[in-house]
């Protein structure tokens, strides 16, 4: 497989910048699956799984926040919120960051405490499911 360059980037620091061969993430229209020569393109990324190969070996998966990918001339560069590889993740902070995210919905304070406890909520939830899942490849 023909390598590319492959950068994924949060606020707060460069998560990944090195070759890949391949690269799948979610999109809001679904999975896309990026090999060298992909077609240009930019999408929406919503929490989700980022799988990344390199050379011949195993795919390996991040959690992934909301974002952006850009891909074009050999590079794919994804933008995220927050970025965590599946054999990092911490399942008792994010099943406790879970608890308090379903505890703040109960509360129906207003409505921007309820966007605010969704958004905890659904990226505790792909972060359980990426480290309970995502290991497979």
């Amino acid at each position: 497989m023909t390598p590319f360059k492959l950068t994924v980037l949060t606020p707060e620091k460069v998560f990944f910048d090195d070759e890949a061969t391949e690269v799948i993430v979610r999109s809001t229209e679904g999975d896309i699956g990026i090999l060298a020569g992909h077609i240009a393109l930019v999408a929406a990324l919503p929490p989700g799984a980022l799988k990344v190969r390199q050379g011949e070996g195993e795919l390996r998966v991040a959690a992934v926040s909301g974002g952006i990918v850009k891909v074009g001339y050999n590079r794919v560069r994804i933008f995220v919120d927050a970025a965590e590889w599946a054999d990092e993740i911490d399942e008792n902070w994010a099943r406790r960051s879970e608890e308090d995210a379903r505890r703040r919905l109960e509360e129906k304070a207003n409505q921007h405490d309820i966007d605010l406890a969704e958004m905890k909520l659904k990226r505790a939830l792909n972060r359980l499911s990426v480290k309970n899942n995502g290991n497979n490849g």
